[in-house]
């Protein structure tokens, strides 16, 4: 039995921090909190949308990549792993030889809800993102089909709701061509 450390770890330790097993945890406060294993629908979602982002980041000739569950610094002692994030080359060769946990804003985070993770994604990450300055935040949340954009204007997420066949619109990719119900049907095995 693994017994997580309830003592308080600085970001620095959290970045080398290796407990022998394979589980990821995000840093809160000083504090490792374990990530519960993601379903299948949330892989599938997940795989979905990591390949349309690359697809779209290849076809725009962006010169930015698109990573899954890699950390980002939200705070001095605070730690997130998001499901995908796209950064510029520039912020990945800073950590080429490095723990991958970006502490400057990533372009754009994609979460996928989980019913274990409402609360995270919908209002700790929101807060802990806009903080951060992230420009573009996704929230995808096959619990309640529907995809949630949420844009910084001053400071604060002005959020735009999708659903069934409306095409997510963003602002990071402005010609991104995908309805809600394809990520959300990218969830199901039959």
């Amino acid at each position: 039995m693994v017994i997580t450390p309830v003592t308080s770890i600085t970001f620095e330790d959290y970045l080398t921090y290796d407990d022998g097993t394979d589980f990821h945890y995000e840093l809160v406060d000083g504090k490792l909190e374990l990530m519960n294993p993601p379903t299948i629908e949330h892989f599938l979602i997940v795989d979905f949308l990591d390949t349309a982002l690359k697809a779209e980041i290849k076809r725009c000739n962006f010169t930015w990549l698109c990573f899954r569950e890699s950390g980002v610094r939200t705070g001095r002692n605070k730690s997130r792993l998001t499901d995908l994030c796209v950064v510029t080359l520039e912020q990945a060769r800073e950590l080429l030889n490095a723990s991958a946990v970006f502490e400057s804003p990533p372009l754009l985070i994609v979460e996928v809800v989980s019913p274990e993770s409402v609360k995270w994604d919908y209002r700790y990450k929101r807060s802990e993102y806009a903080a951060l300055e992230v420009p573009e935040y996704w929230i995808v949340d096959p619990l309640k089909a529907k995809i949630s954009v949420l844009l910084l204007e001053d400071g604060f997420y002005e959020e735009t709701v999708f659903t069934a066949t409306q095409q997510i619109v963003s602002r990071t990719f402005p010609e991104l061509n995908i309805a809600v119900e394809e990520v959300l049907n990218a969830g199901n095995l039959g």
